[in-house]
């Protein structure tokens, strides 16, 4: 296989049900491009039929690579995709699309531009929330507030589940990466900064989903002392390449 322009990568945990919809749109909107593409499925200890679903699209899609990883952690499970991935850009998506697959593009580069880091952000000028709880939403603005203080000083919105990476970043940074759970997002992009990459926002659509994985009390918690083993990491010079 020729190597890719774009690697996308899908951390799947639990995700039978939400899954194969999102392979048929993904497998969709890159028909409709010329660029060459490869997805990653990397299931992550999940104990439905995720795995078994995701094989099963390989027939369907040349360019659907499935790994297992036993252990369940989203920043494991990203890690590993962005590490075994081969494209010039790597992007990471959630399952549930909850921003339209079509949006990818607003993260890649024109011609004559080199983007280190491109991070989705629904707190830009222009970008739409859609379906989604106040309460949810003011817990999030709270915590980014904190991550704004704490780490990445600046950053409107560092907990989208869309990123892009250039192929150089991602081989650079996620070796550093230490956190497996929620908060991996937040320490890559500390790492992608402190080694004097550019990390930019572009607003996208966003839409709720209610059989959202994140446990509001529990990860918010876990992610707010995270938060501090960033800090106390760089101090101890954990993220020197």
């Amino acid at each position: 296989m020729t190597k890719p322009y774009l690697s996308i990568i899908i951390p799947a945990h639990n995700e039978a049900k939400r899954l194969p919809p999102s392979l048929v749109k993904v497998y969709a909107f890159l028909e409709s491009h010329e660029y060459t593409a490869e997805v990653l499925v990397v299931e992550n200890g999940s104990t439905d039929d995720t795995l078994a679903v995701a094989r099963a699209y390989q027939e369907r899609m040349p360019n659907l690579r499935v790994l297992e990883e036993r252990v369940r952690g989203k920043g494991l499970a990203v890690r590993r995709g962005m590490l075994e991935a081969t494209g010039d850009y790597r992007f990471m998506c959630d399952a549930d699309l909850s921003m339209p697959i079509e949006q990818v593009n607003r993260f890649l580069p024109s011609a004559q531009d080199v983007v280190d880091v491109t991070i989705g952000s629904r707190e830009l000028p222009g970008s739409q929330r859609y379906g989604e709880p106040g309460y949810r939403h003011l817990i999030g603005r709270v915590f980014n507030t904190m991550v704004r203080w704490l780490v990445l000083p600046g950053i409107q919105d560092s907990q989208c589940g869309f990123k892009c990476f250039r192929a150089e970043v991602a081989e650079a940074v996620f070796p550093l990466q230490t956190l497996d759970g929620m908060s991996f997002d937040t320490e890559v992009l500390f790492i992608a900064r402190q080694m004097g990459y550019r990390v930019q926002e572009v607003g996208i659509d966003w839409y709720f989903d209610p059989d959202s994985r994140v446990r509001l009390v529990q990860d918010s918690l876990r992610m707010a002392f995270d938060l501090l083993k960033i800090r106390l990491n760089a101090i101890q010079g954990r993220y020197d390449a």
